[in-house]
């Protein structure tokens, strides 16, 4: 779906003219070289970062043991600038130790985690004197997330620290940039940042642009080299759909690559991105450097059991001449300690949306994923949420739903609602829409799920208002927008939209009985339900069927981001992110589907897709810059427990 909002990092976050230190080059200007050494231009950047543990020699790593004197946070800020990412401090025996987030340790601090089949331990690339030795992490599972100890890291890096209530404050010595070299790659653009000391860094990126941010600071000179181009944007990004290619989309690289922007000690590399190029950034030593490489496939695969019953995966998937980077969570249902549910933006209302990844954090989920469909106008459900065997909204279209408890075992098919309300005369009256921003003839029913009150979403709806099973009051909605409605605790509103049921079998007065069920009847059950559609696969086999589910049929072969969800033979459940293929645009649903078997998916659900396509874990996104992914309204929190 297309964004409106969206949570940032902050790479635009201050003016190119104002804060770009500005100044003319002369012929005093030192003579930067701008040339790789042969060394790096040949370096593969894809063997140094998708090593396993096992490629390495073993290094000894203490064991978990017990810790004391637990504190802990969701913010730190590096410099002055603020970050929402959890850390945790603990003691081993009389040695303090600093815990971050895995996935805010990769997405804020720069450190690459490579794979690993032990959760306990995590090795990292980040400015390793031997590239062939990464530096071995102490995990620890402290519920909701899995913590790295740093703690070696931040003294080696001279931080100083200061914890104040909730935050974690790290002051940080910048680098001092010595040099920028460029050069040309088989795949795009190759550049080196020279530094005299190991720093941090994030990368954040939209359509056509990007930055590199980082503790650093350069000369006046070396400043004034790579100034913003006269016609540079001062307002920022224009537009962050990655989706959205464009027509005659350019593939070429601008005459100038980069600029630098600083701001007190920190520097942004600003990239002028060609459509569908990505960065990669990693750090190699001897002497310190940043490398920053532009290109089609700069996703990295990885395959990090993050905590038993969770493992993080991410690849390039082959598809008929392309490729996609697929990022994705395989999950053990039958794991005791993890479960799964539905989770929304607002918990005292369906109104509203947030980034998933607010969303996880709120509901101290472990991992998160979107959901389902929603109007982004109004930001109501337009599919089923069913939570604890309680319907929050029932579904539409006959859509494709999953369903599950918490025996691990799940469901999929195509669902449907079937609620009747029967008077005491025996009139039977069929209700639509239960809690849903779908608005169409006939009658809806809203509960105390849908909020406090209830706000008519169509003019000249009639409003029969239901306590204890019995009609107490029948009101005129008026206007769309305009009356405010209570919703009893014990009780329902049933909207009567276009006169579809006549006033005078639900008079005051009238005793109710309320028929519910699903279509088909096993749903009803399974606790946990999230519609959203189309159904993909089932038993193996692609069902693809939009026009049954009432998606339109340019819906099925447009191409974006996409969100799914899927069982596999053995039993695991997984939660899949797709994005944009390997130097052109995202997936059809067909493309989706091929790709889920390859997975080896045997049922799948189509998720809400485009900008709504966003996989949280740790406190973090882990498949895509979040300035580029909107708010939602719902979505599948994943939960773990910790280890009684």
């Amino acid at each position: 779906m297309r964004k409106d909002n969206w949570y940032s990092l902050g790479i635009f976050s201050f003016s190119l003219v104002t804060v770009a230190i500005l100044y003319n080059v002369n012929n005093n200007s030192p003579n930067h070289s701008q040339k790789l050494n042969p060394h790096e231009t040949s370096f593969n950047s894809q063997t140094l970062l998708t090593s396993t543990i096992s490629n390495f020699k073993t290094q000894p790593v203490l064991a978990q043991g017990n810790f004391s004197g637990l504190q802990q946070g969701n913010e730190i800020t590096i410099n002055g600038r603020k970050f929402p990412l959890a850390w945790s401090q603990w003691t081993e025996g009389t040695a303090t130790r600093i815990g971050i987030s895995d996935t805010g340790v990769m997405n804020i601090f720069g450190l690459h985690l490579l794979s690993t089949p032990n959760p306990n331990i995590q090795p990292v690339v980040w400015f390793n004197n031997d590239p062939n030795q990464p530096t071995l992490l102490k995990a620890k599972f402290i519920a909701p997330y899995r913590y790295l100890d740093v703690t070696d890291i931040l003294r080696d890096a001279g931080t100083q620290i200061q914890m104040v209530g909730n935050s974690l404050n790290l002051t940080i010595p910048p680098a001092k940039i010595e040099n920028i070299r460029q050069g040309n790659q088989e795949w795009g653009k190759r550049i080196v940042i020279d530094l005299d000391r190991p720093t941090f860094w994030l990368v954040s990126q939209a359509k056509n642009e990007g930055a590199v941010i980082f503790e650093g600071v350069a000369s006046p000179e070396l400043m004034a080299q790579y100034q913003p181009p006269s016609t540079a944007s001062t307002q920022g990004t224009t537009n962050t759909d990655e989706d959205d290619l464009g027509s005659g989309s350019n593939i070429k690289f601008e005459s100038q690559l980069f600029s630098l922007a600083t701001e007190k000690t920190t520097t942004k590399l600003l990239l002028n991105l060609p459509t569908a190029y990505g960065i990669r950034a990693f750090s190699l030593s001897n002497p310190p450097r940043l490398v920053v490489d532009v290109r089609p496939d700069e996703k990295v695969e990885r395959e990090i059991t993050w905590t038993p019953g969770l493992i993080w995966r991410q690849k390039i998937i082959p598809l008929k001449g392309d490729s996609f980077p697929v990022t994705w969570l395989d999950i053990d249902l039958k794991s005791p300690n993890i479960f799964l549910k539905p989770v929304t933006s607002n918990p005292d209302t369906l109104e509203g949306t947030e980034p998933i990844v607010t969303i996880g954090r709120n509901t101290t989920a472990s991992a998160a994923i979107n959901g389902g469909f929603f109007n982004r106008n109004n930001r109501l459900p337009l599919g089923a949420i069913r939570t604890n065997n309680r319907w929050v909204s029932g579904p539409i279209l006959n859509r494709g739903a999953i369903a599950w408890n918490d025996r691990g075992q799940v469901k999929m098919g195509r669902l449907r609602l079937q609620e009747t309300v029967i008077t005491n005369g025996g009139n039977r009256l069929p209700v639509l829409y239960l809690n849903s921003g779908y608005v169409q003839s006939g009658m809806a029913r809203y509960t105390r799920d849908w909020g406090a009150t209830y706000t008519p979403l169509s003019d000249d709806e009639l409003i029969i208002t239901v306590q204890n099973n019995q009609v107490i009051s029948q009101r005129q909605g008026g206007k769309a927008g305009q009356n405010v409605i209570p919703i009893p605790n014990d009780g329902y509103l049933l909207a009567i939209r276009k006169n579809s049921v006549p006033a005078s079998a639900l008079t005051i007065g009238t005793s109710l009985n309320l028929e519910s069920g699903t279509i088909p009847a096993d749903f009803n059950n399974y606790p946990h339900i999230l519609g959203a559609g189309p159904l993909l696969l089932l038993n193996g086999q692609i069902v693809l069927d939009v026009a049954s589910e009432q998606f339109s049929k340019g819906f099925q072969n447009q191409k974006a981001s996409r969100s799914a969800i899927a069982t596999t033979r053995d039993g695991k459940l997984m939660v899949v992110a797709v994005h944009n293929r390997v130097g052109g645009s995202g997936a059809s649903l067909p493309e989706l589907a091929q790709i889920l078997q390859s997975l080896g998916a045997v049922d799948a659900l189509n998720l809400d897709g485009g900008s709504s396509t966003s996989l949280a874990l740790g406190g973090q996104l882990i498949d895509r810059s979040p300035v580029t992914a909107a708010k939602v309204h719902n979505g599948i929190g994943i939960f773990i427990a910790p280890n009684p």
